[in-house]
């Protein structure tokens, strides 16, 4: 698992892992939850890679966006 960045500095990600087609994304309280091309799709999978590699802007997104559309809680 990657560590995020968090360059705003108040992000509840801590870490992702990036895959061809899915992103595995780390909060805070220890919850990882998988979001895939299948859900929430490709448009969303690929801005929310971009996000993470950024350091900026994932948990706003996942918040703002992507909500509670995640393929699995791991």
């Amino acid at each position: 698992m990657n560590i995020y960045s968090n360059l705003g500095g108040n992000s509840g990600v801590i870490g992702y892992e990036i895959g061809p087609t899915f992103i595995i994304v780390q909060f805070k309280d220890g919850s990882k939850y998988l979001y895939n091309y299948d859900v929430p799709g490709p448009a969303s999978v690929e801005k929310m890679k971009s996000l993470a590699l950024a350091g900026v802007g994932l948990n706003s997104y996942i918040s703002s966006v992507v909500k509670k559309n995640y393929a699995a809680k791991l």
